[in-house]
């Protein structure tokens, strides 16, 4: 069934599908079987009916995400399902979800599970995970991109309409960039993180994906919003217009800044997508990436690796040897950083911050590769930590900038894998970077996900 959000509605409102039939239907399609290791906790029919029976005798008009299916990564909590963040020795059952998760279902969208993830979302590869590697939608034996793992790939096969993930350093462009979805990192306070299990607590997003911009748009206006319960939650900011319907300028990299990691196919890719901006009214502007690149080495070099620790402290004293080997080896490198390498690394962020912002003075919008090259779950079990590294050279930076960001898809490899591109812009340009993403889409994108059903222009 062709789930995007769109096609669900007209069914829904023609009176050709109730939401009972399609969960019974979803129920049926995904059943029990979990080859890709997509599902940490699917719902239950039961559990899935008594969301579509809360929604019978509502207006559907008045419920933008009226019986839309949607899954959630595992360390986001829904009310009375196990939150494990991958590592089932911290489980608990929360008695209320998260913020994101009940707007959303008070917006009319039924959750069907929650979804596998390197543990602890420390990780941008999605075989971290005790719960096994989860495979690519298109072929099991490349990775799904993580850490939004099975978040990506539950879309991507048809399993649900949107999903929700994470993204501190790319864990919700890099799964979307490798399974042929859009990916939309909201900026940063814009989506409630109260119930949500932190990594960088400072960082944190909550993620969209979605078949299609527009979907991931419609998902967007329901989540949104100042929640007292989140410290870190921000007032959205008026969106001042910084992209022409008619003409706008978007920063690359320079040539030698790029980076494809001995791929032989995306650079092609890359500059195909440079030129499908170009047809839209974009002018292309090289940039200096140095002060992103500088920034991007922060986050896994610098002490905020120690955030990571401090989200789990007690239980990393306690039983560490429950945790993923890669995982443990990641945040206990937290214990070599002392305070006064905090700071400094704090001034060396401002600095780059303000070089950063110099950019924006000649462009519109950033655009970058999603990520350079895609690697099988053999390769990044033999070098973990040199893959996940290469993967976020192009994601690892934004959060620590204060940027929004939109990854869509834009072609396919030789070998048959997705290719993306990510557009990004300062905090609170998210509306803009989804409708330009969505005009890249209906020049570059034939298939939704790998569901093989066609994207309607």
């Amino acid at each position: 069934m062709n789930l995007q959000i769109s096609h669900l509605r007209n069914l829904y409102l023609t009176g050709v599908l109730t939401a009972t039939d399609l969960v019974k239907k979803l129920d049926d399609k995904i059943g029990f079987e979990n080859s890709r290791n997509i599902w940490i906790r699917r719902l239950t029919l039961d559990e899935m009916l008594s969301y579509a029976k809360n929604l019978e005798g509502k207006n559907i008009a008045d419920l933008p995400l009226y019986g839309v299916p949607f899954a959630i990564k595992d360390n986001i909590d829904l009310a009375g399902i196990p939150t494990t963040a991958g590592c089932p020795e911290y489980a608990y059952t929360p008695s209320k979800s998260a913020t994101v998760v009940q707007k959303l279902i008070d917006a009319g969208a039924i959750p069907i599970g929650k979804t596998n993830l390197d543990q602890f979302a420390t990780g941008l590869v999605g075989t971290r995970s005790p719960y096994g590697a989860c495979q690519n939608s298109f072929n099991p034996e490349y990775i799904s991109g993580g850490s939004s793992a099975g978040s990506a790939v539950s879309v991507a096969l048809g399993l649900a309409s949107f999903s929700l993930g994470t993204d501190t350093a790319g864990s919700g462009r890099v799964p979307a960039s490798f399974n042929n979805l859009v990916g939309h990192k909201p900026s940063c306070g814009l989506l409630s993180t109260h119930g949500v299990v932190p990594a960088c607590r400072t960082l944190d997003c909550v993620s969209i994906f979605a078949l299609t911009a527009e979907d991931a748009s419609i998902v967007l206006e329901s989540a949104q919003g100042y929640d007292e319960e989140d410290a870190y939650s921000r007032i959205a900011m008026a969106e001042a217009k910084i992209i022409s319907d008619k003409s706008f300028n978007f920063g690359v990299p320079k040539l030698e800044q790029l980076a494809f990691f001995d791929n032989v196919d995306t650079p092609k890719l890359f500059k195909q997508a440079v030129q499908q901006l170009e047809s839209l009214g974009g002018k292309a502007i090289e940039i200096d990436f140095e002060p992103f690149l500088e920034t991007a080495r922060l986050l896994y070099e610098g002490p905020w690796v120690a955030e990571r620790y401090a989200a789990i402290r007690d239980f990393f004293e306690t039983k560490s040897d429950s945790i993923f080997p890669v995982t443990k080896q990641i945040i206990g490198n937290a214990t070599k950083f002392s305070a006064a390498d905090t700071y400094v690394s704090q001034y060396k962020l401002k600095a780059l911050q303000r070089k950063a912002e110099a950019v924006w003075h000649s462009i519109d919008i950033l655009v970058t590769p999603t990520a350079g090259t895609i690697y099988t779950i053999n390769e990044v079990n033999a070098d973990p930590i040199r893959c996940n590294s290469n993967l976020g050279y192009y994601t690892n930076f934004m959060n620590l900038l204060d940027l929004s960001a939109t990854a869509v898809p834009t072609g396919f490899q030789n070998n048959g894998m997705p290719f993306g591109i990510t557009v990004c812009a300062p905090a609170f340009k998210d509306k803009q970077l989804l409708t330009l993403a969505a005009k890249i889409q209906k020049l570059s994108t034939k298939t939704l996900g790998a569901t093989g059903f066609p994207f309607i222009k």
